[in-house]
This record gives C-alpha cells, sequence and structure tokens, in this order.
C-alpha cells in the first residue's frame, strides 16, 4: 500500500451541551478521556500511519497528558471546525495522502469501519462518508416552524466520522472555500467537497460510532462501556476475576 493514511482528530471545541467542566473531548468515560479513547481506535485499525490532533492552544497541555503513551502531533485549532481543520491540512508534510477527519467525541467508532473508509479512499475515491438509514421521519420547516416538505426517509442517511478524503481534494477545497466570500456555510468536510464538485460516496456506518454531544449520549456511553469493559478487582488468595 505505497499511498499513507493520515487521520486528524478535531478536539478544539468546547462542546457546550454536554454540561461538563472541561471541554468535551477530555470528559472521561470509564477513566479514559474521550480523545484518548478516540485516538486508541484509530491505532487499532493497523491503517493510520500519523494521527495530528487539533487542540485549543489553553488545552494543549492537558491533551499531551491525555495521550501520554500515543505517538500524535499537536495543531492548534481555530475559531471555528472548519477553520481547525485547514490548520492541520496545512500541517500535513505531504502532498498525495488519503486523510481521514475524526470527531474525538465519536470514541466509541470501532477500528473496523475506520478502515472501511480509508480503503474506499485508497481504492480511488475523492470522498468517502459512513452512514446509517435514518429511523425517524424528517420534516422540513420554514422560519416559522411550519413544516413545507417531508423528504423520502429511504433516500436519507445519517453522517458519521471518519469521513475520508483525498488529501489533495480537501486541500484544494479549503483552500477554495477560504479564499472566497461565497455565503455557503460548510457543515462537515463532506459538504465542502460537494460544495467543490467532488463526488462524495458512502460506505456502512457502525450505530457505535455516535457522537457523545449530551448528558442521554454520554450515559450511553457509559452503559456501553459498563458492559463491554467489566471492573476487575483482587480478591485475596484468588487470581483478578470480573465483577
Amino acid at each position: 500500500m505505497s499511498r499513507r493514511v493520515v487521520a486528524v482528530v478535531a478536539a478544539a471545541g468546547q462542546g457546550t451541551r454536554l454540561g461538563a467542566a472541561v471541554p468535551k473531548a477530555y470528559v472521561p468515560l470509564r477513566g479514559r478521556s474521550l480523545i484518548e479513547r478516540s485516538v486508541t481506535a484509530l491505532e487499532t485499525a493497523e491503517i493510520v500511519d500519523a494521527i495530528y490532533v487539533v487542540v485549543s492552544p489553553s488545552m494543549e497541555d492537558v491533551a499531551r497528558r491525555a495521550l501520554r503513551g500515543h505517538e500524535v502531533r499537536f495543531v492548534h485549532g481555530g475559531a471555528e471546525r472548519a477553520d481547525s481543520i485547514f490548520a492541520a491540512l496545512r500541517a500535513i508534510p505531504l502532498d498525495d495522502a488519503c486523510v481521514l477527519v475524526h470527531d474525538a467525541a465519536r470514541a466509541l467508532t470501532p477500528p473496523g469501519m475506520i478502515a472501511r473508509v480509508a480503503r474506499r479512499v485508497l481504492d480511488g475515491a475523492d470522498a468517502v462518508v459512513p452512514v446509517l438509514p435514518v429511523a425517524d421521519t424528517i420534516k422540513e420547516v420554514d422560519a416559522a416552524g411550519a413544516v413545507v416538505a417531508t423528504p423520502d426517509r429511504s433516500r436519507l442517511r445519517a453522517v458519521q466520522t471518519p469521513q475520508g478524503f483525498d488529501l489533495r481534494a480537501l486541500r484544494a477545497a479549503n483552500e477554495a472555500y477560504f479564499g472566497g466570500t461565497q455565503s455557503f456555510v460548510a457543515t462537515d468536510d463532506a459538504s465542502l467537497m460537494e460544495w467543490f464538485g467532488v463526488d462524495v460516496v458512502t460506505v456502512q456506518g457502525d450505530p457505535m460510532a455516535f457522537k457523545i454531544t449530551t448528558p442521554i449520549d454520554l450515559r450511553l456511553a457509559t452503559s456501553i462501556t459498563d458492559e463491554a469493559e467489566p471492573t476487575v478487582f483482587e480478591i485475596p488468595g484468588d487470581s483478578p476475576s470480573p465483577r
């Protein structure tokens, strides 16, 4: 495999909806921060060659402690998520690569899904997003809150991360975006590529790649990890046993 795979972990936001005392990426989940779990998942996928973590300057020391023992490179983020990702893209010392952009808050993303996205880019796609079918009926509403349309649910998908891209194409899209005066606001990196005229393809996502945004999300993640990672304790005169 000649092309390198570089991951960018977005962890510069505050994540105020979670209501935690620290930015969301540093919230612990069974003793391990969300950012550390996300980096571990990327490493475990066994396809990522380098990891860049985008942090706010004020949190870099905290991030370094949280990721002690992990081989990552830190980049200072900007005012908005798009600014942070563009800063990371400019820090990557490569011209040709597959780049994976991942939210630190998707801390339980399976390594297999990460590899699936990367392989699709390595196979020739310029932009790849993992998706899941939408379970709820979706309504389009106007400024007053009145329903104006009901999209066909069979054609809708919920998008997750990591999103995978050809590095050259994503850089070019960012340069056009930040160099122009358009009113378009990118909601994610894939929407930026769509705006730039790049075809975006999908691969199967995973329910475990949900974003931990609200206290309810954190409770769900805690319940999952409590079951998947049972506590181990010592019994005098016996070997460690799971609770």
